[in-house]
This record gives C-alpha cells, structure tokens and sequence, in this order.
C-alpha cells in the first residue's frame, strides 16, 4: 500500500508539471514558486512582438534578446497579478502612453539596455504600486519636469548610461516622494523605511548655467535618497570636462548682451580689416555675422571670452556698409552694428572713387589678362560680361571704369569677389560710351575697354512700326543702316566710329526724298524696338534720352 501511495503522489505531481508546462510558450521556460507563477525566454530573436497569448496568471514576466521594438496599448492589460516585468535587451524604441495599462499591482519594470530616446512618464499613472524602475543603458537625452510626478512609491530609479546633458532640480522637486520627505519635520531615517536609490551617473552633463539648480539638488542630498555613485562627472563644455559636480561653482543664467569695441571704422582702400564683437551670455551663445541680408561665414570665434573677429582681407569700397554681430542663447538674442568706411589714399569715401590712384601691386596682377564681351543688349542699357584667370578669385575685386567715349574723367564702380557680370541702363541717345574691366584699382589697357555708341530717340509708337533690318558691313564697307547703334573694341581705331557716321550722312543726303525720308524715318527708328534682341558680342547697346544709370548683377 504504501508503494501504491507512493506512486499515485508521483503521478500527481508529474501531471502537473506537464499541465503546467502546456500553457507556456514554446521556447521559453514556466517556474511556479511561492511568489507566484514566471515565464522566462531568454532565446535570441525568439519574438517579433510582445505575444498576446501570455498565460493569464504570471507575476513575473522575463523577456530579453527577442529584438522587439515596441510595447502596444494594453501589452500586458490580461495579466493582472503581474509583478516583475524584464524587458531587457531588446530594441524598444516606443512605449505606448498606456503601455501599462491594467498593471496596478506592477511593482518592478526593467528596460536595461534598449533604444528608449524618451518614455511616456504619464504611462506611469497606470503603475501607481511601482517601486523599482531601471532605465540604464538607452539613449534618453530629457527628462521632464513632470518625469517623477507619476511615480510617488518609486525607491529605485536607474537612469545611467543614458545621454542626459541638462536636467532641471523641479524634476525631483516635483516628485511626491521627496516633497513628502521635505514636509516631515523629525527626519528620522527610522520611520522613513528603506533608502530610496538614485543612478545617475554615466550621462553626458554639460556643466553650465542650466545645470546648476539640479547640481546644487545633488550636493543637497541626504539619507534616506542616496546616489549609487555620487561622483557625477561633467561632459562639457570643454574647459570643464572631466570635473566632479562637487568641484564646479555654476552661476545663473543670462541673457545675451552684445557690444562693439568700435562702432564706426574708416580704413584706407586695399588694407585689412577685422571687426570685433564681445559678446556677454550665460550659457555661451551661438554667435554671427551679417552684412545687409546675407549672413557670413568664415569668421573666428574665442570660446573663452566670447569675442569674435571678422576678418575682411585687401578691403575696397564694395565692402562698406553696416556689418552686425549677433549672439543668441536659448533666453534671448543680443546685436551690434559696426558701420565700415573705404576711403581712399587721397582721403575720399565712396563707393564710386573717381580718378584714384593704384596701390602697389605685385607682377602677376599685372599680367593678368581679360576677356570682356557685351553679354546682352536692352532697351536702355547693355551687360557687359568678363572673364580673368586668378590665383585668389575669392579675394580678388574689380574696377569698371565708365563714362563718355575719348572723356577724361570716368565713373569707377568697384565689383567684389565672385563677381563677373555689370550692366548699365538709361543711357543718352546717340551717344559715344566707354566701358572698362581691370584688376582691383588698375588704369584700364585698351585691350580690356568697349566702345559703343546708342541710337538716336524715338517714341514707343515708332518703335512698333517696323521691324529692324539691319546690315553691318565691316571695315571700310558702308553701313546700310542710317541711324543704330555699332561697337568697336580699342583695338581699331576711335576714328572708325566717325568715319561710319558720316558715310551715312552722305548717303543719306544723296538718295532721300521727302516721302521716302518719312518712311525710312520710321524704319530707322524702329531699330530701337528690337534692340533687345541680342546683337553680336561688342554690337550695338540701346538709347534713351535719360542720363546713364548703373546697376551691379550678382552672378
């Protein structure tokens, strides 16, 4: 009998034990103990997913290595005894802000080493009984102010290896618990329970401004909230890296506040130039130049006392104007405005320096050579386009000297580097231009110089009459059309243009009769009306009665 007794218990148990195992999954392992019923599934890869068909009855749930990615709304919301939840090492990137829900008796929940950039601390609100939350080893790089307010029981928090740089002291201070320890009036560590465990170290802490409220927090830190490593080490910036929390002395922050050491400059044509800004913020701005809408970049700044250096090489008129220094930090922004002037050696300012004098130059800028050419012909003007081979096209500017052909005086306008294009516009009719590319502030060669000469005024309505014809007959030919406009390079002779006016005089004289000349009238003036048509490279530009007016084009 006794044996019988002895087999039957056997079989009960080993009945049990295979019921038992029949509603764990596969690949994983079911343990009931005193504490209660546990799946574990510690094989790699072994779900894509939380699975949904988890046995109803588990208080501790252990899944690592299964590489999913999220926990969904109401994940473990069958489970209601639910204690322990293990979800370490996989790829959680996403929780659900009712990830947790129907947890209430959810005690412990551990996301070692996952891909968490930020969690949902309101899901916490569905876990009001859990104590123990380790966040180790993810990417977290904020915490809230309101990251504690959900977890009033919490007795570990474990945020190391994380990439936390600046967290506010109202983070803690809002935290039930430590506002329930602040409100007791007999600190006795009997009465408070167990210790209550902080991890914070390992994290990326810029030491600045915004860091001081929460490293003052940490240096007030007694029993029962204790740090698991006290010695938290700042990250940044660089002049504090390395330094303990408890060798750093932080000040407040403060908004930017800009000044220029000189408000107005005035440097001589072809020097160097640096501007200066000092710039006064806690924590470092972020600081700039701009000169009229275009920011500029390139410049130097001295992290150490804030300042920052414009440096603006072999200066010309083109670089006058008004240059500002911004800095900006996350409370506000600050600006100062320096007002730059070129004056030349004589003593001048402008930005159009008739007649100035050449500044030493070296012997490879005075070969360079030239290539200009009329790009376009317009109604009231033309564009003129150049092209020259440069050692330092970013640093290297040009002159265009214009004016009235064979005149001694002429209007210079300076072209800043990168520059290769010039046009002008409202131009005397039948009238005899000039207009000149060099290098930098050097007297025009004739080689780098267009002559052209307008057509005479008419009206719109003329203008629509009829269509241009025109014949141009080279050299000693005679030009066909009586009245238009002609170019020629510095490389024949200024005569020739006279020569061709007077040609046409004579034929003029000799063939027209009084209705044949109103006719040839309207066809002749009607040559302004396409005009804008393009004419060949160093042609003919276009008339109008008003003075001549400039107008630089970036290219």
């Amino acid at each position: 009998r006794t044996m019988d007794k002895i087999c039957c218990l056997l079989a009960i148990i080993l009945f049990n034990l295979i019921e038992a195992d029949s509603h764990c999954l596969r690949g994983c392992t079911c343990v009931e103990d005193r504490h209660g019923r546990s799946l574990t599934c510690m094989e790699e890869n072994a779900f894509g997913a939380i699975p949904q068909n988890l046995p109803h009855d588990l208080t501790k749930i252990r899944i690592e290595k299964s590489r999913f990615t999220e926990i969904p709304r109401g994940a473990f919301s069958e489970i209601p005894f639910l204690e322990n939840l293990w979800l370490n090492f996989n790829d959680i990137t996403l929780i659900n802000s009712r990830g947790l829900e129907g947890l209430a008796n959810l005690t412990e929940l551990r996301l070692q080493g996952n891909k968490l950039r930020s969690v949902p601390w309101t899901a916490f609100e569905d876990a009001p009984a859990l104590k123990i939350l380790d966040l180790k080893h993810n990417q977290l790089d904020v915490l809230p102010e309101h990251a504690l307010k959900f977890l009033p029981g919490l007795t570990y928090l474990d945020l190391s290896f994380n990439r936390l740089t600046v967290v506010s002291k109202e983070v803690f201070l809002n935290w039930p618990l430590y506002q329930r320890l602040q409100r007791q009036e007999e600190r006795d560590v009997s009465q408070l329970g167990p210790n209550i465990v902080l991890a914070l170290h390992d994290n990326a802490w810029l030491c600045d401004c915004r860091l001081r409220g929460f490293v003052e927090f940490v240096r007030t830190l007694t029993p029962p909230i204790i740090l698991m490593n006290s010695y938290l080490t700042c990250s940044g910036p660089d002049f504090r890296m390395g330094k303990f929390f408890h060798e750093v002395e932080l000040q407040s922050c403060m908004k930017p506040d800009v000044t220029a050491l000189t408000a107005n400059i005035s440097l001589p044509l072809g020097v160097n130039a640096t501007l200066r800004c000092v710039a006064k913020a806690r924590p470092n701005p972020t600081v700039w130049w701009t000169y009229g809408l275009k920011i500029i970049r390139g410049f130097h700044v001295d992290e150490d006392t804030i300042r920052s250096l414009l440096f603006i090489p072999s200066i010309h008129p083109a670089d006058r104007g008004v240059y500002t220094c911004t800095a900006l930090n996350f409370i506000g922004n600050s600006s100062a405005s320096i007002h730059l002037e070129v004056h030349s050696p004589g003593g001048s300012q402008s930005s159009r320096l008739p007649g100035i004098a050449a500044l030493p130059s070296s012997a490879g800028d005075e070969n360079v050579y030239i290539d200009i050419r009329i790009a376009k012909q317009m109604i009231r003007g033309i564009a003129i386009e150049w092209y020259a081979t440069l050692d330092h096209p970013a640093e290297t500017w040009f002159t265009v000297h214009f004016g009235y052909a064979n005149a001694d005086k002429r209007e210079l306008i300076y072209i800043g580097p990168g520059i290769n294009s010039y046009s002008v516009s409202d131009l005397m009719p039948a009238t005899k231009y000039e207009i000149c590319v060099t290098l930098k502030n050097k007297p025009p060669r004739p080689e780098q110089c267009i002559i052209f000469v307008t057509g005479s005024d008419v009206t719109e309505m003329e203008q629509r009459e009829k269509l241009i014809h025109i014949v141009v007959i080279v050299l000693a030919m005679v030009l066909a059309v009586p009245i238009g406009m002609y170019a020629c390079t510095t490389d024949i002779k200024f005569a020739c243009l006279e020569g061709i006016m007077q040609v046409w005089k004579n034929r003029r004289r000799e063939n027209a009769s009084p209705a044949m000349e109103q006719e040839r009238q309207g066809t002749f003036d009607s040559l302004q009306a396409a005009s804008d048509e393009g004419l060949v490279a160093k042609e003919s530009s276009e008339d109008r009665k008003s003075g001549g007016k400039n107008d630089q084009k970036n290219d």
